[in-house]
């Protein structure tokens, strides 16, 4: 089987695996009502028809429900064999890395689709400013493909889901935040953490700017983790 072959299949498993998972739907399920929560209080309480609270509060969501996702992805089948037995067919460390990443980030941007209904309602019940609501999703798609980069990087270095999690969250929570903290800091210090946060550059495409270097961060930032879940897969193989 040719390598660009690969990495669909491994894919389509991988979602298959996430359809019939029920670990799958709580987590769905809860990230909804979370994000229900940071949306329906301004909407109705504060009679604001925007969706500014969730998309403010979105990079901490996904630091959590993220990982979540992606814990089993290497971990689960490190520890129960199986891969050990995926990586001695004829497939490649990016080809695993590539269909897993896929799966649990088009899982991501599923779990996501239903909240374009708080959209909607702003819409219809409202006048919300159009940029930021494109901005704002356009923003969490690539925030969602970096954290699942991370959390998909945090599974292959363990054969421990929980550990795979905690190692994740600590990283996309300490992105999603480090801009917070940035007052405690030295002026010539805090404009570099500031470039640093996940938060902060999500907040700048939300707010419908569509900045080349914040591209460019969440797609570099992307392709780092991925090269390093690659690396681990290939040093697992090696030995």
């Amino acid at each position: 089987m040719k390598s660009k072959q690969v990495w669909p299949a491994i894919m389509a498993r991988e979602l298959g695996g996430f359809f019939s998972s029920p670990v799958a739907y709580i987590v769905t399920g809860l990230f909804l009502a979370f994000a229900g929560f940071l949306f329906f209080p301004a909407f109705f309480l504060v009679n604001r028809a925007e969706l500014r609270n969730f998309f403010a509060l979105l990079p901490v969501l996904f630091a959590f429900f993220i990982p979540a996702i992606t814990m089993r992805l290497f971990a689960e089948e490190s520890r129960s064999g199986s891969l050990e037995t995926l990586m001695t067919l004829p497939v490649s460390g990016s080809d695993v890395v590539a269909g897993k990443f896929l799966a649990s980030f088009i899982f991501s941007m599923v779990m996501l689709v239903p909240t374009l209904a708080y959209a909607i309602t702003a819409a219809l019940l409202g006048k919300p400013e159009l940029a930021p609501l494109v901005g704002g999703y356009l923003g969490a798609a690539f925030l969602a493909a970096c954290f699942t980069a991370i959390g998909l990087f945090a599974s292959s270095v363990t054969k421990n889901q929980i550990v795979a999690f905690f190692v994740a969250c600590s990283i996309c929570v300490a992105l999603a935040l480090v801009d917070r903290f940035l007052v405690l800091l030295p002026g010539t210090l805090a404009g570099k953490f500031e470039y640093l946060s996940a938060g902060y550059h999500f907040e700048s495409i939300a707010r419908g700017i569509i900045d080349s270097r914040d591209l460019l961060y969440f797609l570099s930032l992307t392709a780092f983790f991925l090269g390093c879940a690659v690396k681990s897969e290939e040093q697992r193989r090696a030995a």
